[in-house]
């Protein structure tokens, strides 16, 4: 391919990736074992081949990008910072409004910045094969693409409320050469065992985690990939707020607030982490930063859950990790943003939260419709039903601005484009969504089955 012989140093691409890991004033809780002892990597290389592990526990502040990812990062990076400017304009607010488009890559999200390393890191381990689980399809499309891109064939277990409502994702994943597979399914133990307590089984994100997992396990030319929560794709997605850094930088700005949707936290992390480390380096420009991660209300994993040790996934394949929890069973209503519906976060996340570095809201089905119609309409971008949650929070923190009279800078990641969510905005535009707060009740009955830890 030509544009894999492009010169990089024409394009303002960032080198390095930044793990906030290095900087946290709390150190993580490390993974355990069932039996309460520190998981080692040899467990975790049942899944993950040594090359992501060596990121996944790394120390350093910033960790190279390989040139063979960041030429592949060039088909659409770096993204141009949009202002906002209609939609200040339609709020009357004296606030400056910025946002991160990542619906330019080839898969339409923000996804491919860590499937793409992921992909190049299990090619240079060996590996022959990928699993995968996803939601709304934006991670499955996004691994399905980085596949293609170093030769290697993936299977994806798509959540079945999604595999039902996203036909069109579903269609991408195939025609990039992917198996997808509807979650719960009968090729895997996990699978069948919920298909036999719910024939009907709407499947959840930790669900389909079990059985791509398990497949990874029973095959050892496969190995797992994964789209949130750990450690390495953190990391990876931290190329949008790097970008936004130096974006920013040549205009003079630097945002009062940034906002990101949360569901595992990908997507939160790539745009906050790297302000997050002036913050934590005492940089005074970042003094009064707010990072806020909002996640809908039907799945309020921080705002109702509690930080504690739980499996990443429903059949408790992975190793323990510290994270705020609805509990790793929690079968999640079919709400439209299914890239959020997933019972915990990231550790990193998690402990920041918890250390009251970060803010969290949990925001309304309609309310953030509403706020996708609305951008849309003076924007002209059709944001993913994901990226409705931090517009939602945007518009809200810029309205604030406009009782108060405060001109603050808000920053906020526009994750991807809803050109495949469009059945969801029908049934918005027809009434049929409705919201969901998911009880209390409900919450502390998933949390009776957490894992005891033996001793």
């Amino acid at each position: 391919m030509e544009l894999l012989r492009i010169n990089l140093e024409q394009y303002e691409l960032p080198k390095f990736w930044y793990n906030i890991t290095a900087d946290l004033p709390n150190k993580l809780a490390p993974a355990l074992d069932i039996h309460g002892n520190p998981a080692s990597l040899d467990d975790m290389a049942k899944i993950f081949p040594h090359t992501i592990l060596e990121q996944e526990v790394a120390t350093a502040r910033y960790v190279e990008i390989p040139e063979e990812v960041r030429r592949i990062y060039a088909q659409w990076r770096p993204i141009p910072l949009c202002r906002a400017h209609r939609l200040e304009e339609i709020l009357e607010t004296p606030a400056k409004i910025y946002y991160k488009y990542e619906g330019m890559s080839a898969a339409g999200s923000h996804k491919p910045n860590s499937a793409i390393p992921q992909a190049y890191y299990n090619k240079l381990a060996g590996v022959k094969r990928l699993t995968t689980e996803t939601g709304a399809g934006q991670w499955g499309a996004s691994i399905s693409y980085a596949g293609q891109m170093f030769g290697l064939p993936v299977r994806v277990y798509m959540v079945r409320v999604s595999y039902d409502q996203k036909v069109f994702r579903r269609s991408t994943m195939t025609a990039w050469g992917s198996e997808v597979i509807a979650s719960p399914s009968e090729l895997t133990k996990a699978g069948r065992d919920a298909l036999a307590a719910d024939k009907n089984c709407r499947g959840s994100l930790g669900l389909a985690i079990s059985e791509a997992v398990e497949d990874a396990i029973n095959d050892p030319n496969t190995c797992y990939t994964l789209g949130s929560v750990m450690n390495h794709v953190c990391m990876h997605q931290t190329v949008m707020g790097l970008e936004c850094k130096k974006q920013l930088a040549k205009i003079d700005e630097y945002p009062d607030i940034v906002i990101g949707a949360c569901g595992g936290g990908s997507s939160f992390s790539g745009i906050a982490f790297p302000f997050l480390g002036d913050k934590l380096y005492d940089e005074p420009k970042a003094k009064n930063l707010r990072c806020i991660a909002v996640e809908p209300t039907s799945c309020p994993s921080l705002t109702k859950g509690v930080f504690t040790y739980d499996f990443g996934d429903a059949s408790g394949y992975t190793p323990l990790m510290k994270m705020y929890t609805l509990g790793h069973d929690f079968m999640p209503p079919g709400i439209h943003a299914g890239g959020l519906r997933y019972h915990g976060c990231s550790p990193i996340i998690a402990q920041l939260y918890n250390d009251k570095m970060i803010e969290a809201v949990a925001v309304p089905q309609l309310a953030t419709f509403d706020a996708g119609v609305q951008f849309a309409r003076a924007e002209g971008i059709i944001p993913a039903p994901e990226s409705c949650h931090a517009i939602r929070v945007a518009i809200d923190e810029a309205l604030k601005c406009k009782q108060s009279g405060e001109a603050k800078t808000i920053l906020f990641c526009l994750t991807g484009h809803g050109h495949f969510d469009m059945l969801s905005y029908e049934r918005y535009f027809s009434g049929e969504l409705e919201n969901y707060d998911y009880p209390q009740e409900a919450v502390q009955k998933s949390l009776e089955h957490l894992p005891k830890i033996e001793k």
